[in-house]
């Protein structure tokens, strides 16, 4: 590893940590939505700068489209405007703080006392091929299909959600002048 890839992962390491502590520290759920974004996004970057390119990305991707769908339906379904409005994010402080350092000592310690195995074979030339290959051959179909699946159930809970569309104003030939808006007071008057 040089100079350039320690100091990448150094310097993405401080932003994952600092984006992560602001998770906790502000007080608006559109705020806090972001800032994960960001933690998570730094995550990505560190496994790119570590190798593992393809898997990087993947993060990234998942991610990024985690986060907006989060803050679409946040924006759209919550009582405050954007979920801007203050906030904690801070429940049973004692009872958080005591588990969480626990974790840590236990992950902490598992790093010491187990032991590591030695590497038997040597690096794989396509470190992106491998990780594709690891996660995608025996369930490639399911991956294919499922995604298929979670476009067709996004797009058909937005063709639920939209009561209207242009046809109800326009008319079924588009060629209603001026629209008639079933809803009153809406677009297209």
């Amino acid at each position: 590893m040089g100079t350039t890839d320690t100091v990448l992962l150094a310097a993405l390491g401080v932003l994952a940590l600092v984006f992560g502590v602001l998770v906790f520290t502000l007080n608006s759920m559109a705020r806090v939505t972001f800032s994960l974004l960001a933690a998570l996004v730094c995550v990505g970057g560190i496994t790119a700068v570590l190798g593992l390119p393809y898997l990087g990305v993947v993060i990234v991707l998942m991610m990024v489209m985690e986060m907006v769908i989060m803050a679409v339906f946040m924006i759209a379904y919550m009582m405050n405007p954007a979920g801007l409005m203050p906030m904690s994010m801070l429940h049973n402080k004692r009872g958080a703080l005591t588990i969480s350092g626990l974790v840590f000592v236990a992950l902490a310690a598992g790093i010491f006392l187990v032991s590591w195995p030695d590497r038997t074979a040597s690096r794989p030339r396509d470190t992106t091929f491998q990780v594709g290959r690891a996660l995608m051959a025996e369930q490639m179909l399911t991956m294919v299909l499922l995604g298929f699946v979670l476009l067709a159930t996004m797009v058909g809970a937005t063709v639920l959600a939209t009561h209207r569309g242009r046809y109800d104003r326009f008319g079924d030939d588009l060629d209603q002048r001026p629209a008639k808006d079933p809803a009153g007071g809406g677009v297209g008057r």
